[in-house]
């Protein structure tokens, strides 16, 4: 083999090599305890996301006055006596959100993604600018303190700006938690950790069904589900930061001692730490003076401007189906705390789909698959005839399963695409781009005409589908660190080479 050869297959090895799991491993007993805090912590977070139909239920009620005594839901109403058989009392019958007002319980469910919004865009900045271990820390306390005192409100409006603040703890949560823990793995446990993260969703969504099931009251409720979560106060000193920051932050010495003491706790030499800290350095090309990542950098450059558009279509698109399919499981007849119950653990399938997938195609190909199988269930779902209730309700339960699996690909497949600089920055953005999806399902699902809501769910998903071809291949690539090593063209596009970037 002649020496440019040598040089030339050198290069592709270091290319394809995390540096990362050569230091602590791809995922030892120090990366699982921290996914188990991070895991137990995100539960007030994932109650908040699913526990709407208990805190703003559509409530049945007899009117009591004297002109229209013993009418079930009429308007208007200045009496009513509200059905208590799924809550005894809720923010609906707190503040009689019917008739005339009862636009106001869609008001307050609509603040939380407004919340979600903003929370995705500061904690995003946060993240890139101070650390994943700030933001972190930061977005937990504020889901606790700002669930636990809106059940002592007294007004309606102020019940709606503290879901605003639950939006915004919610919003850091989902993006920073995921962001802290993919660049603590190495890159081949990446696509089984995707599925992990999503383990306390469901968790949550179980069990907020159980809890409510015997806590009743929805200020209870929602004292039960943020109060015995204060110990995230103390997570500043349990989450370590993330070794990737600090080196593109500059801070070297930090990330060689941070890495050191995993190391050790992962059982795996610690000699080479350094060594491996200043070829993760080398590799940022002026990393240091690219840390202070912002918004703007995800349009500066031709490449990720291009990704930024695509994958922002993309979070808008997977959230607008996602919530939208939610809403149809939601009216499911029967009980709803067992109804609830059911759709959470119709989902657990779908994380261990999401593995196989990945582990069978590549990134494009497996959450193309997602969006439609989600797409044509919906579809098939329209033409089920009513009486053929049992499959119509398995053809919604595929179609969330779908769009489910491919919104946990969608945290993966962003988070691998963009450098570590603005990678928060990045899934901020898209995050924020995802609560339009989000604001605007609810209105589509309550046009009143099933088929166009249906067919606009399914032409979103497939609209996803296509765009998703449209985005780099980013299985078993090393994480970059730098815009500049995104941007920098391909001179020779070998094969094993194209991983980091086609």
């Amino acid at each position: 083999m002649t020496k440019s050869g040598e040089k030339q297959e050198k290069s592709t090895v270091n290319m394809t090599v995390d540096p990362i799991e050569k230091a602590i491993g791809r995922f030892g007993k120090y990366q699982i305890c921290i996914l188990i805090l991070i895991g137990i912590g995100r539960l007030p977070t994932e109650f908040q996301i699913t526990n709407v139909v208990f805190i703003l239920p559509s409530v049945d009620y007899t009117c009591r006055d004297d002109v229209t005594s013993n009418l079930t839901n009429v308007c208007p109403c200045n009496q009513p006596e509200y059905d208590q058989s799924i809550m005894t009392s809720s923010a609906v019958t707190t503040w009689d959100l019917i008739c005339g007002r009862k636009n106001l319980a869609s008001v307050a469910q609509s603040m939380l993604q407004v919340g979600i919004l903003l929370g995705s865009l500061g904690f995003g900045y946060i993240s890139d600018k101070y650390g994943r271990k700030t933001a972190v820390h930061l977005s937990l306390s504020v889901s606790v303190i700002s669930v636990a005192t809106s059940a002592a409100v007294p007004e309606f409006w102020m019940f709606c700006v503290l879901r605003v603040c639950c939006g915004i703890g919610v919003g850091g949560t989902m993006v920073c938690c995921y962001v802290l823990l993919i660049e603590m793995s190495g890159k081949s446990f990446r696509l089984y950790l995707m599925a992990l993260i999503e383990a306390s969703y469901i968790l949550g969504y179980f069990l907020i069904s159980v809890i409510a099931y015997f806590v009743r009251d929805w200020r209870h409720l929602q004292l039960v589900t943020s109060l015995p979560w204060v110990f995230v106060f103390l997570y500043y000193w349990a989450v370590p930061e993330s070794p990737r920051w600090l080196i593109t932050a500059g801070k070297k010495q930090e990330a060689i001692g941070l890495l050191t003491r995993i190391a050790k706790k992962n059982n795996m030499p610690t000699e080479n730490i350094e060594e491996i800290v200043n070829e993760i350095e080398n590799e940022s090309l002026s990393a240091a003076q690219e840390q202070k990542g912002s918004y703007l950098d995800l349009f500066r450059t031709p490449k990720i401007r291009m990704c930024t558009i695509i994958s922002a279509l993309v979070w808008f698109s997977v959230t607008f189906v996602f919530y939208g399919v939610n809403q149809y499981i939601g009216r499911l007849d029967g009980n709803m705390h067992l109804n609830v119950m059911l759709s959470s653990l119709a989902l657990a399938p779908g994380l261990v789909i999401t593995i196989i997938g990945a582990l069978l195609f590549s990134r494009r190909v497996s959450i193309v698959l997602s969006f439609c199988i989600s797409a044509f269930s919906l579809l098939l779902f329209l033409v089920i005839p009513k009486s053929m209730a049992v499959l119509s309700v398995a053809c919604a339960i595929v179609g969330q399963t779908g769009i489910f699996t491919a919104f946990i690909q969608v945290y993966l497949f962003s988070a691998e695409i963009f450098p570590t600089v603005i990678r928060n920055s990045a899934l901020g953005f898209g995050s924020t781009m995802a609560r339009f999806g989000g604001l605007i399902a609810p209105f589509v699902v309550n046009i009143g005409v099933e088929w166009i809501s249906i067919v606009l769910f399914s032409s979103f998903a497939l609209l996803a589908a296509i765009l998703c071809c449209f985005l780099p291949e980013t299985k078993d690539i090393v994480l970059m660190n730098s815009i500049k090593q995104m941007e920098k063209p391909n001179d020779k596009p070998e094969k094993t080479t194209d991983k980091v970037l086609k």
